[in-house]
């Protein structure tokens, strides 16, 4: 089972939005209001000692190999590992590995500001995969940032956790996510336990140390390393969530900060939920409107299609059958970014026509399944990750209940995205953490929030909630109407440039500054 609110890196090119902060200061007095290099804050607002052996570290930065992606191995990339504490209620005992990759600022513009973490969302990205391919969106950044990015907890390189096989995870896409039946809806529920299983053995004890607080705490940690007096960050998409955390916990630290593709913080699993299915309903409106469809309309010959491809899978030319399932999951992926409209009309009719092959194509791309039938590691650290944070778990009684209104905001997303408020962490091996993350950051330099109205991941609403939530003073929201997730780098010179003077001048702009 696949949760459609997450980053992908097919759409990567579309998720960066700008957004203006507030002026932190230069480089040259960021070091006022620092935390000594030994502190950790709690989220009780109580400091644990870090040991010296993890502040002092001295990375061996060196060329990127193995799992590295192609462009990581060249173009002056580095890579190293960083040691964190297992569990940060005991930062002397056990540590675990993070991969770290950087390029060093190329000078311009200016004496070098410092780092410049990237978050690129899920929970699950890799940020050592997927850096290098960002260079060439940020490259005024760059000249006086050093790029650094990392592969959270539980992700990849990090203790990457593989939760169950290849042949496994082809076999559960027959499931159907949108159970009809007692059978259907007894499956359903039992590949969610089979999986948080999987998880349990695949993880052990770091299965109860990946939570979105315990990363935030690894943020200020890498940035004591990185020899920075304040954070600089880039989050997109679930790395919003991340820098709000980490602005809570961490206030006097926050330097330049800019969440793009905002999620809304004060939404718990259900609230989330229903924003996404309001965020995709709006996306495959303005889609069908684009080629000339009533939305209502539209929508209801979609709902058709699904229907009957429930009833009978489609045939494919690689010989799977597309089900009901994946068929949303093909449909939900283009919407990601304007650009993939094209393939997602063509897709449509070669399905209305009888063959499945290019909505099975599309999903997965967004499942992370290569030609060879080998499926990446993003969705187990996602739902690794999210399920420790998500306090809440509605039952399958409760979210029959909730079905009307979830297929109420959408006819063709609200199924899904109802069961799986129940299914996503049925049965899952240890609790959740909390209802709503905390982010208020009071005393905190601002922080840039950006919304995009056409986003369908996470809809624009969310950067307004973000704003309010990190406190008077601190957030400051720009506005971007537009299409896909995210703005930064998707063809706004009004968004790109406040970005820019954002983070390379400190030039914070007005709250409710609108791009259009």
């Amino acid at each position: 089972m696949t949760r459609f609110a997450r980053w992908t890196a097919v759409v990567a090119a579309a998720l960066l939005v700008a957004g203006c902060g507030g002026s932190s200061g230069s480089g040259k007095d960021e070091g006022k209001d620092r935390d000594t290099p030994s502190a950790a804050t709690s989220s009780s607002g109580a400091a644990s000692a870090l040991p010296a052996s993890l502040t002092s570290q001295k990375p061996d930065w060196g060329r990127c190999k193995g799992g590295s992606s192609a462009a990581a191995q060249g173009g002056g990339w580095q890579c190293a590992t960083l040691k964190v504490p297992l569990d940060y209620a005991r930062p002397d005992g056990e540590t675990i590995g993070l991969a770290l990759i950087r390029s060093k600022a190329t000078g311009g513009r200016g004496e070098r500001l410092g780092s410049l973490l990237f978050n690129f969302g899920g929970p699950g990205g890799s940020g050592v995969s997927t850096m290098p391919y960002y260079e060439s969106l940020v490259g005024p950044l760059h000249e006086r940032y050093d790029l650094v990015s990392w592969d959270p907890r539980g992700v990849a390189a990090s203790e990457g956790v593989r939760c169950r096989g290849d042949k496994a995870i082809q076999a559960a896409e027959s499931v159907d996510a949108t159970p009809d039946d007692a059978a259907e809806e007894s499956a359903y529920f039992k590949d969610a336990t089979d999986f948080g299983k999987g998880c349990a053995k695949a993880a052990g004890k770091l299965m109860s140390h990946v939570s979105t607080t315990d990363t935030a705490r690894d943020m200020d940690l890498m940035r004591q390393v990185l020899g920075d007096s304040r954070m600089h960050y880039f989050g997109i998409s679930y790395g919003t969530e991340l820098g709000g955390v980490y602005a809570h916990l961490f206030p006097k630290n926050v330097g330049r900060l800019v969440l793009d593709a905002v999620v809304d913080p004060s939404a718990d699993t259900v609230g989330h939920a229903k924003n996404q299915t309001l965020g995709f309903q709006r996306a495959l409106d303005d889609y069908l409107k684009s080629t000339g469809q009533d939305p209502a309309r539209g929508s209801a010959k979609i709902v058709d299609l699904l229907h009957r491809i429930d009833a009978k899978p489609l045939p494919t030319g690689g010989g799977r059958k597309l089900t009901q399932t994946l068929a949303l999951t093909g449909i939900v992926q283009p919407l990601y970014s304007k650009a993939g409209w094209p393939r997602l009309t063509a897709a449509l009719q070669s399905a209305e026509d009888g063959d499945g092959t290019d909505l099975l194509a599309l999903a997965d791309g967004y499942n992370d399944r290569d030609s060879a039938g080998h499926y990446g590691t993003t969705t187990h650290s996602q739902r690794l990750i999210s399920c420790l944070d998500d306090k809440q778990r509605p039952t399958p009684a409760e979210t029959r209940k909730l079905l009307p209104e979830f297929e109420k905001i959408s006819p063709v997303f609200g199924d899904f995205m109802g069961w799986d408020t129940a299914g996503w962490c049925h049965d899952w091996p240890v609790a959740g953490q909390y209802d709503t993350p905390e982010v208020s950051a009071p005393g905190a330099a601002p922080v840039l929030v950006v919304g995009n109205t056409g986003d369908p991941a996470t809809p624009y609403e969310g950067a307004r909630r973000m704003a309010d939530e990190l406190g008077k003073g601190v957030g400051v929201e720009l506005t971007w109407k537009g299409e896909g997730h995210g703005a930064y780098g998707s063809g706004s010179d009004c968004v790109d440039s406040t970005v820019n003077g954002y983070l390379l001048d400190g030039t914070v702009p007005k709250a409710g500054k609108v791009c259009s």
